[in-house]
């Protein structure tokens, strides 16, 4: 009888405990906010100069081949208040596509609620320093802040190309080596990925000369995303990231994530589809003005990390239409 009741009583306590996470994961989980018919919309530059003040419709997925208007490469920049920064990114990116993808690439500036005027300080130097033809650089300016994996997301689903990438606005990655990203992935039959790494960097003095918080918060964030199963990525926050066309089909309108772990996400819904992902090592550098509050972002960064994980697993969050 003692055992009977030894056994009902762990039963009944295993039902409770599943019970109580599946519910705290409902509770904390997230759902992107609704789009805003604004932010489907984009500011380019006009062919005699000067900023265009009409808004004109972007594509969506799944757009046809046939409107892409021959686009090999679209970068997509999240950015919120990089006034300070951008300049930079913008240089390399533009001249390096000019010369590698001539008239066959754009750049997808997504402004995530900036105050600074980072939309139109962009639209200014694609007009009066880089002369660019319409369309080559789009803003798409968000009504409200969204967070970074939100602005990417979005970003993602809007673009013209080929290929997709995303890049950081602090131009801390080389841009150059996005040829290496599109080599790795480029014969592939289906949808794939290549994403840049800095894990052959742990030894440098890029990542030795960070502070120890930083490091620690750093190989603290690595752990946890060992532990909850992805083992073959080295760097998965790496903000150099390529898709091909098939592979932001299978994986944006998906996402659920919009703060800083959305990178984890990304991975996670490639290696539960079988979507090859390629970690190609390259150039990085540390750039200073991080949006990123150690403390505070590493704690939401973890929790977010658990909470995902947890919520593919318990099918709280799908990655396929009902």
């Amino acid at each position: 009888m003692e055992l009977i009741d030894f056994l009902t009583y762990t039963v009944l306590a295993s039902i409770v405990i599943l019970l109580t996470v599946y519910l705290a994961v409902i509770i904390l989980s997230h759902k992107p906010r609704p789009i805003y018919d604004s932010e489907l919309h984009y500011q380019t530059t006009l062919a005699k100069g000067g900023i265009d003040p009409e808004l004109y419709l972007l594509p969506t997925l799944p757009t046809s081949p046939d409107s892409l208007d021959n686009i090999e490469v679209s970068v997509v920049i999240p950015c919120y208040n990089e006034t300070k920064r951008l300049k930079l990114m913008l240089d390399e990116s533009i001249e390096y596509l000019q010369s590698h993808h001539a008239n066959q690439w754009e750049i997808l500036l997504v402004d995530d609620g900036s105050s600074d005027g980072t939309a139109e300080y962009a639209l200014g130097l694609a007009s009066d320093e880089y002369k660019l033809q319409p369309g080559e650089l789009r803003i798409v300016k968000l009504a409200k802040n969204r967070g970074k994996g939100g602005a990417v997301s979005h970003g993602l689903k809007l673009i013209r190309g080929q290929y997709g990438i995303f890049a950081d606005a602090d131009g801390a990655s080389k841009f150059s080596d996005l040829k290496k990203l599109i080599e790795a992935i480029k014969n592939e039959k289906g949808p794939a990925l290549a994403i840049g790494s800095r894990a052959h960097m742990v030894q440098s003095d890029a990542v030795v000369k960070r502070s120890f918080i930083r490091n620690f918060l750093m190989y603290s964030l690595h752990t946890l995303v060992f532990i909850f199963g992805i083992r073959e990525i080295q760097d998965t926050q790496c903000g150099f990231k390529l898709f091909n066309r098939e592979a932001i089909i299978q994986i944006f309108p998906y996402m659920h994530t919009e703060g800083w772990i959305f990178d984890v996400e990304i991975l996670i819904i490639a290696i539960r589809k079988k979507i090859p992902v390629r970690e190609i090592s390259i150039s990085w550098h540390e750039v200073g003005g991080s949006k990123v509050d150690l403390a505070r972002d590493s704690i939401n960064m973890a929790v977010d990390l658990v909470i995902t994980r947890i919520a593919y697993i318990l099918g709280v969050y799908k990655d396929y239409k009902l």
